[in-house]
């Protein structure tokens, strides 16, 4: 079998944080988040990593994370392009923003070949969440045999503002269904969220699964999503050309009701950390200087 690679969805530039939110420093050594995935990584058994970034960012993403992990990881770069497209669509003249996460990761195509990990770059994991994920891949997963780390949405909402998560349908260890909620917000040791701009609210008991975007693939994965990326477009550019978006769960969720899949969820408790907003910023960097005195990393990484 091919390596297990790690793919690393890059290209966002974190328009809520009001800047390059996957190059804040989140301790006083200079590391950014990605820096901590990167390790947890390594130390799991990933060699092979591949970033998924705009073209016009390169230079700064290499300068700033790829070169120094050429020396752990064989690197790759993945570009997100507006323009690539299946056979006969093109993207409307007036679009900026990108297709989403669904497109991003079919950008993977012809540089991943084998079974791979998909994260983001603005997330802090933990390291047991990377250490699942993979070892479900380092056994060689079948076409459509799919893992999802699942964490308790208590675990992963802020206290500044709201987030999107994928809320999860499970029964056996299983996924049976997700759903993408886009204004998730806390509620003590629970959360809720709104669909109609805070007139009403939906409980979310807090032991609920939510997915954070880290998923496990066979590589037949990727030709499902060019498969079935047209009938989004036939679907959505005539009503929404400029905005809509590919989630990645979208796919899965399909191939989940075809039975071309099945997704094995990987019970996570770790908790989420991330820059959503600007005030997350000092709890992301207390909760670093905790797990550095707890022994979880070293004051220095890769020393």
């Amino acid at each position: 079998m091919k390596n297990p690679v790690l793919v690393i969805m890059a290209a966002g530039m974190g328009s809520r944080f009001g800047g390059p939110k996957q190059i804040t420093p989140v301790d006083d050594k200079g590391h950014i988040i990605i820096d901590f995935s990167l390790y947890d990584a390594w130390r799991a058994g990933f060699r092979d990593v591949a970033f998924i970034i705009k073209k016009e960012m390169e230079a700064e993403f290499r300068e700033c994370i790829g070169d120094r992990m050429e020396k752990y990881f064989n690197v790759s770069y993945i570009y997100q392009d507006l323009n690539r497209l299946p056979e006969g669509y093109e993207a409307p003249a007036e679009r900026a923003k990108p297709w989403g996460t669904g497109h991003a990761v079919a950008c993977c195509k012809g540089v991943v070949e084998g079974p791979f990990a998909v994260i983001n770059a603005d997330d802090f994991y933990g390291r047991t969440a990377f250490s699942a994920i993979y070892d479900f891949l380092a056994k060689d997963p079948a076409n459509g045999s799919y893992a999802m780390v699942g964490y308790r949405v208590r675990n992963t909402v802020t206290e500044h503002g709201s987030v999107a998560r994928g809320v999860c349908e499970t029964e056996g260890g299983l996924l049976k269904g997700i759903t993408e909620r886009t204004t998730i917000l806390k509620k003590g040791d629970d959360a809720e969220f709104t669909e109609d701009g805070g007139k009403t609210y939906t409980f979310l008991p807090g032991e609920t699964i939510v997915s954070m975007n880290m998923w496990g693939f066979a590589n037949g994965l990727l030709d499902e999503l060019w498969n079935r990326f047209p009938a989004f477009l036939d679907k959505n550019l005539a009503t929404n050309p400029l905005k809509c978006e590919h989630f990645l769960p979208f796919v899965v969720n399909e191939q989940l009701e075809d039975g071309s899949a099945k997704v094995e969820v990987l019970p996570c408790e770790e908790s989420w950390y991330g820059v959503t907003y600007r005030e997350d910023l000092e709890s992301v960097t207390a909760a670093i200087a905790k797990m550095k005195a707890d022994g979880i990393y070293e004051e220095e990484l890769w020393k």
